[in-house]
């Protein structure tokens, strides 16, 4: 692979024929159509937040150095941006009047500037590499030189793997942040559709976890039909099941839990009571775990770290027990005191009790010191099997 150094092209140069979609949040061409600042491997533009973009154009104003850029040439002798395209997409926005930055306390935008600042700006030289070389090579070097200062998700990485049709026809559905789809989906979905969470989420679902695989599988096809359809079945069956919604429900292995209950029937009013019963507990400690609770008809109580009783209520508990039953000369633990072995009598230390809920709290029994009862641990394991 060859490398050259430009030092001759300024901000004028890059910004001729400048282009930037709002809709899908990329900066497309410059260098008067001959490059291409966003091309499908790269991540959609993220610095629009009004700090990182304005950053750029205040360093450019200041004659701060904004650091190296990379081109690939490709085989028709044109450019693409292969690191540095959120500078460029910042600064060229600017330059098109996209915002505005402050100068002495007063909001400017570039149209706005003086001719002798525009002309600062304007002829900013920027140093940029130029790399020639095959397909693989490029992608390695891409990988390799990822120094814009925001570091590369997972899922940009593969779609810079993977470029191709598919990755171009599935970001314009999954990482498009004006889709009205994107409120939706947010109820579920979690991260950051510009930086390909969606997509992600999407493709993990129907890749069953093989996402590469899947990606190198249709990377030349033409459609997503079945990237499309297993989203919204997915999607669909979660509110088929789930009447109401809960911040709770946002980033759950959705796709697992699809693929694990779909095929079960379902009482939407039923499962909206249960919900909502679980939500108001005090007792819960990871209410997230109610939703695959539910599915599973309530059996794994895990799912939802049912708080325990605490040291102190253990001890006291234990105290009264211990000292009642010395003076009825029977066991501490109240099923071996009912017994018939030589556990009858036997006084158990603390280490070896459990603290167990005399009316299970399945069954509304309270998590307080009224509910508690200190059980051996070989009779509380038993109890809790049944």
């Amino acid at each position: 692979m060859n490398t050259e150094l430009l030092t001759n092209l300024t901000i004028r140069d890059i910004c001729e024929g400048f282009v930037y979609n709002e809709l899908e949040g990329k900066g497309l061409f410059g260098l008067g159509g001959k490059l291409t600042i966003q091309p499908e491997y790269q991540r959609n533009y993220i610095y629009a937040d009004g700090k990182k973009d304005v950053a750029v154009v205040e360093s450019i104003i200041k004659g701060y150095p904004i650091g190296i850029l990379y081109f690939n040439k490709t085989q028709d002798g044109r450019y693409e941006v292969l690191d540095g395209q959120q500078r460029i997409t910042s600064f060229g926005r600017f330059i098109t009047n996209k915002f505005a930055i402050k100068i002495d306390g007063i909001e400017n935008y570039f149209g706005g500037l003086d001719k002798v600042l525009q002309e600062k700006i304007y002829n900013t030289k920027l140093l940029i590499y130029v790399c020639d070389g095959d397909e693989p090579e490029i992608k390695e070097w891409f990988q390799t030189i990822n120094i814009a200062g925001v570091k590369l998700e997972e899922q940009e990485m593969l779609n810079a793997v993977h470029s191709g049709p598919f990755v171009t026809k599935a970001k314009a559905v999954f990482s498009n942040t004006q889709s009205p789809m994107m409120q939706k989906w947010s109820t579920y979905l979690s991260g950051k559709p510009n930086r390909q969470a969606y997509l992600h989420t999407a493709l993990e679902w129907v890749s069953r976890g093989e996402i590469s695989k899947y990606m190198s599988k249709h990377r030349w096809d033409n459609n997503i039909d079945e990237l499309q359809l297993y989203f919204n079945d997915v999607i669909s069956w979660i509110e088929s099941v789930f009447p109401e919604t809960y911040d709770e429900m946002r980033g759950l292995a959705w796709g697992e839990l699809y693929e694990k209950y779909h095929n079960q029937p379902y009482n939407p009013t039923e499962i909206k009571i249960q919900i909502h019963e679980l939500h108001d507990d005090p007792y819960i400690n990871n209410f997230r775990g109610a939703f695959e609770y539910v599915l599973g008809r309530c059996q794994d109580k895990r799912l939802l770290e049912v708080r325990v009783f605490d040291k102190a209520t253990k001890e006291k508990v234990y105290n009264q027990q211990t000292a009642l039953a010395k003076q009825q000369h029977i066991s501490n633990c109240p099923l071996c005191a009912i017994g018939h072995d030589a556990n009858r009598t036997r006084i158990w230390k603390l280490t070896e009790m459990d603290a167990d809920h005399v009316t299970a709290w399945s069954k509304g029994g309270a998590t307080d010191i009224a509910n508690c009862q200190m059980l051996c641990q070989t009779h509380n394991r038993a109890k809790g099997n049944k």
